[in-house]
């Protein structure tokens, strides 16, 4: 396993971007500027963004019908979040390495990603051209982490260390985002295209195997869980 990548943020804000492999690119976040401001770059140096997503779900569906090399992707996104869009990515267009956009450096929540197949994992507050540097290892198939991320976090993911597994399959954990984002169970059965019994048996299902029992209680954890955003 290649070791991961980390780099130093004082060196990368004078050094300049490297040159990039021939390299097709998703790009998924709900932020126009952001998406329009990361595009401009990568473009730059020889990046072809091949699709732009403004949700998860739209993310999956273009990764399916393009196939790119990378995907860069939001932690925090509408209707399906940053790791279930990895994990479904995996599954849909295998051949392509997803490199994680996020604000999070908390240990669980970094191992997690590296355990769903993160092969990236870059902080909102590097500096813009670090995701230069990101997308060229990752696309040459080697690991990128940034540098908040502690060498803890690092070794014991080299080290295979596990975490408890998520006790909800990745359709629970769709309903679950959309119920704690305010849908009512009949649109969540429309978004999904499901009956509504079929999504208020997901709802029933979660809070069991959760041991909630309220809505307020769903979207406290869908925040622990980086979900959705307080």
């Amino acid at each position: 396993m290649p070791s991961p990548r980390t780099s130093r943020l004082e060196n990368r804000n004078t050094e300049p971007a490297p040159s990039l492999v021939s390299c097709r690119l998703l790009l998924a976040d709900d932020h126009t500027l952001l998406r329009q401001g990361v595009k401009a770059l990568i473009e730059t140096y020889g990046v072809t963004v091949v699709g732009e997503a403004g949700d998860g779900r739209e993310a999956v569906r273009m990764a399916e019908e393009m196939q790119p090399d990378v995907a860069v992707i939001d932690v925090m996104m509408p209707l399906l979040n940053g790791l279930d869009v990895v994990r479904e990515i995996r599954r849909v267009s295998p051949g392509t390495k997803s490199l994680l956009l996020t604000m999070h450096t908390d240990d669980a929540f970094v191992l997690e990603a590296l355990k769903v197949g993160v092969k990236g994992y870059l902080l909102k507050s590097q500096p813009v051209t670090d995701v230069v540097h990101a997308i060229r290892d990752v696309s040459k198939g080697s690991f990128y982490l940034s540098p908040g991320i502690s060498q803890t976090v690092i070794q014991a993911f080299l080290a295979k260390s596990d975490i408890p597994s998520d006790p909800l399959t990745t359709r629970e954990r769709e309903v679950l985002q959309l119920v704690a984002q305010g849908m009512s169970t009949k649109k969540v059965a429309g978004m999904l295209g499901v009956s509504v019994k079929t999504a208020e048996s997901h709802r029933h299902r979660i809070m069991d195997k959760l041991d909630l029992h309220d809505t307020a209680s769903l979207v406290r954890y869908s925040i622990r869980r980086r979900l959705i955003e307080p």
